[in-house]
């Protein structure tokens, strides 16, 4: 989702509260706090040498440890205002890719990607998902479009050319 678009969605529900399902059935809780928000530019290369280049915007979400068992989830509202005041200080890329990073004692640190969202009553949700890593080279390495492992291509071998 664009970044533009998540806040569009923040806009049209306002008055409601923000949550966040960051696996399936698992909710960041009610004690998270925006910690801190990234521009990110990547420019990158990959296995083929093929260079690329674009910009993500990255929310931290962070549960604090002195709420445990706070009930009352952020306000979409507040968690807008907190967003435009980042914009004033860092513009935001409206058109760059918007993830939020997260963990908790029994979940990884992972930026994730929104999936998709829902309204439930009252509640804004935020569906997050896992992007897998994956071969941008596909072609130049000779792996075809199906396959899931390199063991199983056996095309990024040493001397291959590829990765």
């Amino acid at each position: 989702m664009k970044t533009q678009e998540f806040f569009d969605i923040l806009k049209s529900h306002s008055n409601k509260s923000l949550l966040f399902e960051y696996t399936p059935g698992q909710l960041v809780g009610a004690n998270y706090h925006i910690t801190e928000v990234k521009h990110l530019k990547v420019d990158s290369v990959d296995c083929g040498a093929g260079v690329d280049a674009w910009n993500e915007t990255i929310i931290q979400l962070w549960e604090s440890p002195s709420e445990i068992g706070k009930t009352e989830y952020m306000s979409v509202f507040k968690a807008a205002a907190i967003l435009n005041k980042v914009g004033t200080m860092k513009p935001y890329d409206l058109e760059a890719e918007v993830k939020f990073e997260y963990s908790n004692s029994l979940f990884h640190t992972a930026q994730l990607f929104v999936n998709d969202f829902e309204i439930h009553g009252n509640n804004l949700l935020i569906k997050l998902a896992i992007e897998k890593t994956d071969c941008k080279a596909k072609e130049t390495c000779g792996i075809p479009e199906t396959a899931d492992t390199i063991e199983e291509t056996g095309s990024c071998a040493p001397g291959s050319g590829c990765c």
